[in-house]
């Protein structure tokens, strides 16, 4: 009994160490030898679990997980694991009863599981439940800058700006290494020639930043406050200098999102879409679609503030529920992103629509509709439109130079990397463009088309429209979107707390000389840019 205790310790050690040296391979190997030959021994599983979710593979990590809790029930770090497998495989409806269940008891948990139920709870839209375990946590580790900068996060989502800064300015005074902080301090408000971070950012560039990721940051964050004060040609340096040290770290190709592109537009063809099907009959979600940082927040703000609609935030549920359907159909075999593609065009769509609709309960059913404002939902326009044939899709649109700009500006978590490189932007724009143009054609009349320049120069007259569009009435305080008190959680958080505002209209104007390549691609690409 003891060698054999001896051996699945040894193979749960190699599993971990595997994982920290970031060897996949061998922690696949540990993982597998120790969940075969030790089917009882519970942290073997846990071990599996975290594996399978390292290499995006939802179902297998819920399953082992529960393997682990089944043999120690009683483990609160595995049961909030369990919670951040299921929300993983998109069931938000058995996440949050999880994630309930756990908070009703919550009282003696250790500061570490605070912090995972709070994570949870944020993840979850439960942001008043996440800011109270962040102050409980503060006043158990007071110096703790991590606790403070998330709940600035949280401060700045439900529209709390001086709290926020307040809550950064501690976690920077008790981790100045916390370059994050800085950069979303910066983002919090529009700086001022008397009220800004500026030299102290110049500062820390100048010292030296050991970690590229956190000079990306401070790059950024610089930017960001040289272009509020209008010091145009110190920005973009500061911006191309982030932006270029972010594009050497990222592998990526632009030419595998330009071809997948190209496969969505061959196979979902106008005849494809001629006969979608049956689809799921339900008129609740209304999708906002496009590139990001086009308006979509003000879009979602705007609509979100009518009675009859609640806004769910960017939803990744469309694209899981359809991967998981083709999983279902190919199995384990590893395809390309063409066949993919291929693949979805012969799925179930009522199917589909149904997986997806209940996908997002319950944050979504209490109103009669929601927004799903996830932008990168526009390569899915054909797919929703037959597993949804009466949900409304908005394409939101804005001056493709402001578009680009603005795309470039922004630090990404994870999303968009192609937004590092201005060839690459005008090269995905163009793509986007093709594929926006094919829907258009291949759909007409389903995708509503909204410009942000009349969003914001001609408010009431579009926001009627937009309603109308929506078959919703009219309700004037659509038009006071910056006094609704609801949460985002977008990078635009702390922009729609403002009334409508025109400043950032032909914004890239400011940078005509150094965005040149950038226009000259797009109008090489057919593209006007006035």
């Amino acid at each position: 009994m003891n060698t054999s205790n001896q051996t699945s310790q040894q193979l749960l050690e190699s599993v971990w160490q595997s994982l920290q040296k970031k060897d996949i391979r061998q922690a696949i190997n540990s993982s597998n030898q120790l969940s075969r030959n030790f089917p009882d021994f519970a942290p073997g599983w846990h071990a599996a679990s975290h594996v399978a979710q390292l290499i995006k593979q939802p179902q297998p990590a819920l399953v082992a997980i529960e393997r682990a809790l089944k043999l120690k029930p009683g483990n609160i770090d595995w049961q909030l694991h369990r919670v951040g497998c299921l929300l993983m495989c998109g069931d938000n409806k058995a996440g949050s009863e999880s994630l309930l269940a756990l908070l009703g008891k919550s009282s003696g948990y250790s500061p570490a599981q605070l912090s995972g139920l709070a994570f949870l709870c944020n993840r979850l839209d439960l942001h008043e439940e996440a800011a109270r375990l962040y102050q409980n946590l503060i006043r158990l580790e007071p110096k703790n800058s991590g606790h403070w900068y998330n709940l600035a996060s949280i401060q700045r989502f439900q529209g709390e700006i001086g709290q926020a800064e307040s809550s950064l300015a501690k976690a920077i005074a008790f981790n100045p290494g916390d370059f994050e902080a800085y950069e979303l301090r910066s983002d919090l408000r529009k700086q001022t020639k008397t009220s800004n971070h500026v030299s102290e950012l110049q500062n820390l560039l100048d010292s030296g930043i050991e970690m590229p990721a956190g000079e990306v940051r401070i790059c950024y964050a610089l930017a960001k406050e040289l272009e509020d004060i209008g010091d145009s040609e110190s920005s973009f340096k500061a911006l191309a200098r982030g932006a270029n040290l972010r594009r050497k770290h990222i592998n990526y190709s632009i030419e595998n999102d330009v071809e997948t592109i190209d496969a969505i537009i061959s196979t979902f063809s106008a005849t494809r879409l001629a006969t979608p099907g049956e689809g799921c009959q339900t008129g609740e979600p209304i999708f906002i679609i496009g590139l990001p940082r086009t308006g979509t927040t003000l879009a979602e703000r705007t609509l979100a503030s009518h009675s009859e609609v609640f806004a769910a935030g960017e939803l990744n549920n469309f694209a899981m529920r359809m991967m998981q359907q083709v999983r279902k159909k190919t199995g384990t075999q590893n395809l390309s992103r063409q066949a993919l593609v291929k693949k979805s065009a012969e799925l179930d769509s009522k199917d589909l629509g149904q997986a997806y609709l209940d996908s997002t309960r319950p944050l979504t059913g209490h109103s009669p509709h929601f927004v799903d404002k996830m932008p990168l939902n526009f390569l899915y326009a054909g797919l929703i439109h037959m597993a949804l044939p009466q949900a409304r899709i908005i394409h939101m649109v804005r001056n493709p130079m402001d578009s680009c700009y603005a795309i470039y500006k922004r630090l990404f978590q994870d999303a968009y990397p192609w937004s590092y490189d201005l060839d690459e932007i005008a090269a995905y724009f163009l793509a986007y463009r093709r594929l926006m143009a094919h829907w258009d054609e291949a759909m007409p009349g389903v995708i509503y088309r909204l410009a942000y320049e009349d969003l914001v120069t001609d408010p009431e007259n579009t926001a009627r429209e937009l309603l109308r569009f929506c078959s919703l009435p009219w309700q004037p305080q659509c038009l006071r979107f910056d006094e609704n008190k609801a949460a985002t959680t977008t990078a635009s958080a702390s922009q729609v707390r403002q009334p409508v505002y025109t400043s950032s209209v032909q914004r890239w104007r400011d940078y005509k000389q150094q965005l040149a390549p950038l226009a000259a691609k797009l109008r090489d690409g057919g593209i006007q840019i006035d």
